[in-house]
């Protein structure tokens, strides 16, 4: 799996977790969706990494996916952030998978 952060996102990422400690990850999630093909991928930030997640080379900042979720992501994908729209947006040559992405601060503090 390919990812790609654009400088947009990367400059916005670094704004939310600079200084603190966790991980950042992709996540499928399915809170609230009824049905587990029924996901909305989202950015978490967490304060742990688990042994089913796999690391994703982005080139800069590392991110994280459950293994089990894989299969609901496009082989290349990129990472966008919009100053009109305020918020990150997660697309593939093809698609856009979701236009309108939330990043969430998950750590436990």
């Amino acid at each position: 799996m390919k990812l790609k952060i654009t400088e947009a996102a990367s400059n916005k990422l670094q704004e939310k977790i600079s200084g603190k400690q966790g991980y950042l990850k992709l996540k499928y999630d399915i809170d609230g969706c009824g049905c587990a093909v029924s996901g909305v991928a989202a950015l978490w930030f967490e304060s742990e990494r688990y042994e089913e997640e796999n690391k994703i080379e982005t080139g800069g900042i590392p991110i994280y996916m459950e293994k089990s979720k894989e299969v609901f992501f496009d082989e290349e994908m990129t990472i966008d952030y919009k100053d009109t729209a305020g918020c990150f947006q997660l697309k593939s040559p093809n698609e856009y998978l979701n236009p309108r992405m939330s990043f969430y601060d998950k750590r436990r503090l």
